[in-house]
């Protein structure tokens, strides 16, 4: 036991000195150089990191710049989308404007014309298709009636005229109350439905010039145009007989 506890004491001798010889020898040039080959590669490998950061910040740069142009081209866009719909809506309003213009326009010329064509068609039916037959005796029309006085007027008078259908709207004397004092009968008034029947009696009587009434051969009558008679000289020319006691147009 003895020699065994002596032999474990000088291994441990033995081992001691190199263990501190070990910690105290210096590093073989191969150790430095793999040092400075590591402090070279960490250098390079920051100043690579400093690079790309550089490279990496002005992209972003870049790239802030860009979306700041981008906000404002969409800004400016905005605009001009607003500008643009702001002037379509003062163009659609302007248009409605127009069309409404437009159609009171229309509607008042339809109005106008409408007007017109009134006045026109009672012009016709006041005045222009108007007969007035003057020197027939009261009362006759009593027995026959005003239309088939009319009718045997033109048979008696205008056998050229005598199968033309003339239409007649109304009949009557003028004025409408009779007056005892009166020294010739009252005219009567035929109201024709067409002027043109009208213009084609006139015609025609102005070329008879004597227009009479068969039951009174003696006494002649006359047909003129209310509207056309405008003095005595027309009278003369068409009954001169009649021109001492007619000195103006029956009326209405």
């Amino acid at each position: 036991m003895k020699k065994l506890r002596n032999h474990s004491q000088l291994k441990q001798q033995e081992n001691s000195p190199k263990e501190v010889n070990n910690e105290t020898e210096p590093f073989s040039p191969t150790d430095l150089y793999f040092k400075r080959d590591i402090v070279k590669i960490l250098k390079e490998l920051r100043e690579d990191m400093n690079r790309n950061a550089d490279t990496l910040r002005k992209e972003l740069e870049n790239i802030r710049r860009s979306q700041e142009k981008l906000e404002n081209s969409f800004a400016e866009i905005q605009t001009e989308l607003r500008a643009v719909k702001t002037r379509m809506n003062n163009a659609k309003e302007q248009i409605i404007r127009i069309m409404e213009i437009t159609q009171s326009g229309q509607q008042t010329e339809n109005h106008l014309k409408k007007h017109e064509s009134n006045v026109r068609d009672l012009w016709d039916n006041i005045q222009w298709a108007n007969l007035c037959i003057i020197g027939i005796p009261e009362g006759i029309e009593n027995d026959k009636g005003m239309e088939n006085i009319f009718e045997e007027i033109i048979i008696g008078n205008f056998p050229n005229l005598k199968d033309t259908d003339f239409k007649i709207q109304e009949a009557r004397r003028a004025p409408n109350k009779l007056n005892p004092n009166r020294p010739t009968p009252r005219h009567i008034i035929i109201k024709m439905a067409k002027v043109n029947d009208k213009e084609k009696i006139l015609k025609a009587a102005r070329e008879k010039q004597s227009v009479t009434y068969k039951r009174t051969p003696g006494v002649p009558i006359m047909v003129q145009w209310l509207a056309n008679l405008t003095g005595n000289h027309e009278v003369a020319g068409l009954l001169p007989g009649l021109a001492q006691w007619v000195k103006y147009p029956a009326l209405l």
